[in-house]
């Protein structure tokens, strides 16, 4: 009679946005000690575990190929391997591949550990001096189609509104938002933990003003006030 392989563990190891040392010991035991890690970028993944001199195999995971690798993900984890599963910066699975994978998991009954640790959306909402007791996480909005359904959507809520954004498109982000959603007080955190973090507050059009002046730099986390009404 064979024995049962034991399952491997899935862990979904938060890693830093930025300041390399803003990453727990836990992480970096349980990235040392897997057998993969499950990246997005093996060469941005690769400066933290040199950092902290973990030799562990990486392997990609990313938009452009988690349909074919996830059944080989969920096998590994199947017979009896761990994987590690981190984004480029932050939380797994929030704004990145890595909730397909977890789906899988999920759907195949294996075990799954959190990791917890940095989060660019808690960072900068805790520091925006708005009111984050009742937020929405909205990650990036959509380029074009549904854009317009979507901002008219989030014109009505009556909970504080968190967005991600990169450089290229923040300007006019902040534009629409203030377009669809009035002039609003707003926050915003740029390269947080970086040696060039900024937070930005104001009224969405102080905030327009600031970016039609310079060109943006870094990615981008914007938190706007919920509606009043």
């Amino acid at each position: 009679m064979r024995c049962q392989l034991e399952k491997g563990i899935l862990y979904i190891v938060a890693t830093p946005i930025g300041n390399l040392e803003d990453i727990s010991f836990r992480a970096v035991e349980t990235l040392k000690t897997v057998d993969v890690v499950a990246c997005e970028d093996t060469r941005r993944t690769g400066k933290l575990l040199n950092h902290y001199d973990i030799h562990t195999k990486m392997t990609p995971y990313h938009d452009h190929n988690k349909e074919h690798k996830t059944p080989f993900l969920i096998d590994m984890l199947k017979n009896g391997k761990s994987i590690g599963l981190v984004s480029d910066a932050g939380t797994p699975s929030i704004s990145d591949p890595g909730f397909y994978l977890i789906r899988e998991a999920i759907k195949n009954e294996l075990q799954i550990s959190p990791i917890p640790g940095p989060s660019a959306l808690i960072s900068a909402a805790i520091v925006s001096g708005l009111s984050i007791n009742r937020f929405s996480f909205e990650g990036y909005l959509p380029r074009k189609k549904g854009r317009t359904k979507r901002l008219k959507q989030l014109a009505e809520y009556d909970v504080t509104i968190v967005i991600f954004e990169g450089p290229h498109r923040i300007l006019k982000t902040l534009r629409d938002l203030r377009n669809f959603l009035g002039d609003r007080k707003a926050a915003i955190g740029r390269e947080m933990t970086k040696l060039n973090e900024e937070f930005l507050r104001g009224n969405l059009s102080d905030l327009i003003a600031i970016f039609a002046e310079r060109k943006p730099k870094g990615e981008f986390v914007i938190i706007v006030e919920r509606n009043e009404k």
